[in-house]
């Protein structure tokens, strides 16, 4: 999971990217970067850490030019610490390319064979991403009619070239020196992309972002989602150019965006995530007025902030009083989305801290959007007691979490994940609650679909084990595992950063 932002403008963009990526900063803790275009020269800036840690009032001025793209980072390939992998990328021929890349390729190990011994093309990092961009830059190279002008056709069908090259999930924005902004999204539509507008004296801005409460909060229309396989071209003159280049294009929003990933003011593939949240909660609360015969729930607790909708609405439902009983630290990280399974443990408690009344010799239920590894809620659950619970019961808005995620959330080892080989029995002795109910999968699908019936499928490989693009084996699975127990660093590194101008003929 990634946050990408792609804008031409009528004016100097560095504060309003630097503004989107606050917004994203749910979306990626480990890196940000920003590369505006002045001219025929990039200026690029990007480093490891926060948003807020890596720009300072000398990188944002140096930061010149009407249009530019954006980018936070989490890892799902590559290292979590080696800060030549924040992005943007760049690549200098043809043209000069900057790219951001939202998702995660499943045939990349291929493509790095293909690009050294066919296209005659290096990459410099272990990223999916800079391979990605080296593809790109190659099919714009061989799709290119002109020698020294490119065209908007030629660049439309370099993207197909990467439909045609390219499997996993991805959203990318990137610019092309001299040329503009591009933005396409994968043909399955699991990585997310919206576009929005903004109408100045001068003339029509555009902005391309993962999730729509960017353009809310930047002052943009939304216009609507980038579609499944499509490319939006906007030219350094304000003119938009869009092109289906998939063959045959499906719409899969990956499910985990509803769940947890996107914020709950956004809205993704025509689906309200706040809205989504709310349905789960009325789904839970129906299978536990179903399966929980004469239930003692006293009141219902969350587990801040995602799954706040979701267990307000199923104590709507029950009619169960809803107390606020964890104080949530905003200065700790979001722990899912944190590199190593012990600075993940020790955040914990560092990050919440229960409110003594709202436990104590109460009989209470806890609501979180999911359980990934265990390790949190093991930790939530014994700080119930601690607290003076009498019982704690734990309650998920999502399915079990069994399978590992290929198309970029950071879960890729089936041993990490609490639910693989344990029945849900188990995994409640797992993590020390008197009784735990999980959202079925089913339940989950309708919670998105009621809003948008003609979202017919999703990609939810993490629940259901079906990898939407076909190619995801057992062997695939042992092989990334096999490659991050190999790849595995300290997180105590120290982190860098780099700044560039890169100049384009």
């Amino acid at each position: 999971m990634c946050g990408i932002l792609g804008l031409v403008a009528r004016s100097p963009v560095n504060q309003i990217l630097y503004d989107g990526l606050l917004v994203l900063q749910h979306r990626g803790q480990d890196a940000a970067g920003i590369a505006t275009m002045e001219g025929n020269t990039f200026h690029l800036h990007k480093g490891n850490g926060l948003v807020r840690d890596v720009f300072r009032t000398r990188n944002m001025r140096a930061l010149r030019g009407n249009a530019g793209i954006a980018h936070v980072r989490y890892p799902t390939a590559g290292s979590a610490i080696d800060h030549n992998e924040a992005q943007p990328f760049y690549v200098n021929s043809p043209y000069g390319i900057v790219l951001g890349h939202n998702g995660n390729l499943t045939n990349t190990e291929q493509l790095q064979q293909e690009l050294f011994l066919e296209d005659r093309r290096h990459v410099n990092t272990k990223s999916d991403s800079e391979v990605l961009l080296n593809v790109l830059a190659h099919e714009l190279q061989v799709n290119s009619t002109m020698r020294y002008r490119l065209e908007t056709r030629n660049i439309f069908d370099a993207v197909s070239g990467v439909h045609r090259r390219c499997s996993g999930g991805y959203a990318i924005t990137a610019m092309i020196a001299g040329y503009g902004l591009l933005a396409f999204r994968d043909v399955y539509g699991i990585r997310p992309l919206v576009l929005g507008s903004n109408q100045t004296e001068q003339g029509t801005e555009y902005l391309v972002a993962s999730e729509s409460v960017a353009l809310d909060t930047l002052g943009f229309r939304f216009l609507r989602d980038i579609a499944p396989g499509e490319a939006v071209f906007i030219d350094f003159d304000g003119k938009l150019h869009s092109r289906q280049c998939a063959d045959h294009p499906t719409l899969n929003p990956c499910i985990f965006e509803y769940v947890y990933l996107a914020r709950p003011d956004s809205v993704i593939d025509g689906v309200s995530v706040y809205e989504t949240r709310l349905n789960m909660g009325e789904n839970l609360a129906d299978k536990i007025t179903r399966e929980w015969d004469a239930h003692d729930i006293d009141v219902v607790i969350p587990i801040p902030d995602s799954s706040r909708p979701s267990a307000l609405q199923l104590a709507n439902r029950l009619g169960i009083p809803f107390r606020e009983g964890f104080v949530k630290n905003r200065y700790i990280g979001r722990t899912f989305i944190m590199p190593g399974q012990a600075m993940r443990k020790k955040s914990v408690r560092q990050k919440l801290n229960a409110i003594s009344v709202e436990f104590k010799d109460k009989n209470v239920l806890l609501v979180d959007d999911s359980i990934v590894r265990g390790t949190t809620s093991r930790e939530i659950v014994q700080m119930a007691r601690d607290a003076g619970a009498r019982k704690v019961y734990f309650a998920s808005a999502a399915p079990p979490v069994r399978f590992p995620n290929v198309y970029g959330i950071d879960m890729p080892s089936r041993k990490e994940l609490i639910a693989t080989g344990r029945s849900d029995e188990e995994i409640c002795r797992e993590i020390g609650a008197d009784r735990l109910v999980y959202q079925d999968i089913h339940d989950l699908k309708a919670a998105v679909r009621r809003i948008n019936p003609a979202i017919q499928s999703f990609e939810a490989a993490c629940f259901d084990g079906e990898y939407i693009t076909g190619d995801v084996t057992v062997e695939y699975l042992d092989a990334i595992e096999a490659a991050r127990e190999k790849g595995k660093v300290s997180v105590d590194e120290d982190a860098g950063q780099s700044d560039a101008d890169l100049s384009s003929g």
